[in-house]
C-alpha cells in the first residue's frame, strides 16, 4: 500500500477505537472531537479531497436528525414530558403497573422521536415517579433504556442508526416499519417479561399512592398543543411518503414560530457533538473506502455468507458493540451494498445494530443518558445490575429479531 492507503487504514482504526472508547489517552477529546479529527485527517493525507468531503456528508440525515431535535425541544420546554410524568403517578401505583407504563412510553415515545432525547427527558422523570411511589428506581430505569432502544426500532426515526440507514438504503418509511414494528412490539414485550424477572422481589410489593406534586410547574398548553400537533403531522407525513428530512425540516422550522418561547431555550437541547459526529465518521469512512476497498475486496467480503440472514445479524451485534451502532452501520455500508438483496440486508443490520445496544450499559448512547441522568439523581445504576437484564433480552430480542426476518 502507498502512503495515502497506509495513513488512511491508521486514522480509520485510531478513530474507530477512539469512538468505541469514549477518548484517547492523554487528550481531552470526546467522541465528536475524535470523529472531527478523523475527518479532518483523511483530507489533510489525500484521501479525499475538501470538496470530496463535503458531498460524501450525508446531509439527509443530519437535517432529519436536527429537525426531530428540534421537535422534542419543543415537547420538553413546553411540559408535555412533566404531564406525562404526573399522569403516569396517578394512574400506575403498582409496581408491575408502572414497569408496563414507563416501559410503553418509552419504546412509543422512542418510536417516532429519538429515542436519546426521550431517555433524556424521561429519566429524571422515572426517578421522581419511583421515589413519589418509595419504589427502587433501578428496574424503571433500566426498563427505560432498554424500551427506548427496543421501541426506536419500529421507525426510521427511533434512532441514529436507522435514520442513517434510511438515507442510504432508500427504504421508505412504511416499509421499513412494516418490517421490524412487529419486532418492536415483541421486543417491548420482553423487556417487560426480564425486568420483572430479574426484579421479582421488587414487583411483590404492594401497590402504594403516589403525589404527582414533584410534576407540578408552568406548562405552555398552547405550545404543547403544537407540538403535538406537528408530532402528528410529521407522523401522516412519513407513512404518506414524503422524505423523512424535508418533513422533519418543516416540522422543526413550524415549531420556532412563537412568541412564548426564546429560542436559546430551544438550541440548548440541540446535540451539536451528535451532529458533528456523524459528519466526521461520514467523512473518515468514506475516505477509507476510497482507498483501501477494492471492488474484488468488498466482492470477497460479501461472498463469506453476509447473505445469510443470521450470519448478518451476528456480524452486526458484534461490531455493534465494539465500535458502537452508527459506527458499525457505516463500516458495513460497502459491504451491505453487494449483496444480493440490499434492502433486506439493511433492515437486518437496523434491527440487529440497535437490539445490540441492550447488551451492556456501554452498548448505547441512550443506555449511557440514562445512567448519567440516575447518578445525577442519586439513583446509581451498576454495570452488572443492568447486565443481569441486558445481556438475556439481548440474546432474546436478536434470535426473535432474526428469526422474523429469517422467515418473511
Amino acid at each position: 500500500m502507498d502512503f495515502t492507503a497506509v495513513a488512511a487504514l491508521a486514522i480509520l482504526i485510531v478513530t474507530y477505537a477512539g469512538v468505541a472508547i469514549g477518548r484517547i489517552p492523554g487528550l481531552r477529546l470526546d467522541r465528536a472531537g475524535i470523529a472531527l479529527l478523523g475527518g479532518a485527517a483523511m483530507i489533510a493525507v489525500g484521501a479525499l479531497s475538501l470538496d470530496d468531503a463535503y458531498k460524501v456528508i450525508d446531509w439527509n440525515t443530519l437535517t432529519l436528525l436536527l429537525g426531530m431535535m428540534i421537535v422534542v425541544a419543543h415537547l420538553k420546554v413546553s411540559g408535555a414530558f412533566r404531564a406525562v410524568g404526573a399522569l403516569a403517578m396517578r394512574h400506575a401505583h403498582a409496581p408491575f403497573a408502572l414497569l408496563i407504563t414507563v416501559t410503553l412510553m418509552a419504546g412509543v415515545l422512542s418510536a417516532f422521536l429519538v429515542n436519546d432525547a426521550i431517555c433524556l427527558v424521561m429519566a429524571p422523570i422515572v426517578v421522581q415517579i419511583a421515589r413519589g411511589l418509595k419504589l427502587n428506581p433501578a428496574p424503571y430505569l433500566i426498563a427505560t433504556a432498554t424500551a427506548s432502544n427496543c421501541g426506536s426500532l419500529g421507525t426510521i426515526t427511533g434512532n441514529p442508526q436507522n435514520m442513517v440507514i434510511g438515507a442510504l438504503s432508500g427504504v421508505s418509511y412504511p416499509a421499513f416499519s412494516a418490517a421490524l414494528a412487529p419486532v418492536a412490539l415483541v421486543s417491548l414485550a420482553l423487556v417487560v417479561a426480564v425486568v420483572r424477572l430479574v426484579y421479582r422481589q421488587e414487583f411483590r410489593r404492594p401497590a402504594t399512592e403516589g403525589d404527582a406534586a414533584p410534576f407540578r410547574g408552568r406548562v405552555h398548553i398552547g405550545q404543547m398543543l403544537k407540538a403535538i400537533f406537528v408530532c402528528v403531522a410529521l407522523g401522516v407525513a412519513f407513512f404518506a411518503g414524503m422524505a423523512p428530512a424535508r418533513a422533519a425540516l418543516y416540522g422543526g422550522a413550524f415549531l420556532l414560530l412563537t412568541r412564548a418561547i426564546k429560542p436559546h431555550r430551544i438550541y440548548r437541547e440541540i446535540d451539536g457533538p451528535l451532529l458533528i459526529l456523524f459528519a466526521g465518521l461520514f467523512v473518515v469512512v468514506a475516505g477509507a473506502e476510497r482507498v483501501l476497498l477494492t471492488p474484488q475486496a468488498i466482492s470477497a467480503v460479501a461472498a463469506t455468507g453476509l447473505s445469510q440472514v443470521w450470519r448478518l445479524s451476528a456480524v452486526t451485534a458484534i461490531a455493534s458493540n465494539l465500535v458502537s451502532n452508527v459506527p458499525a452501520v457505516l463500516a458495513l455500508r460497502p459491504f451491505v451494498a453487494a449483496l444480493h438483496d440490499p434492502d433486506k440486508a439493511w433492515l437486518v443490520v437496523a434491527m440487529s445494530s440497535t437490539l445490540a445496544g441492550n447488551f451492556t450499559l456501554l452498548g448505547s448512547v441512550a443506555n449511557l443518558i440514562v445512567a448519567e441522568q440516575g447518578a445525577r439523581a442519586n439513583a446509581p445504576i451498576s454495570f452488572s445490575a443492568y447486565f443481569r437484564v441486558g445481556a438475556p433480552l439481548t440474546l432474546l430480542t436478536l434470535a426473535a429479531g432474526t428469526a422474523w426476518l429469517a422467515w418473511t
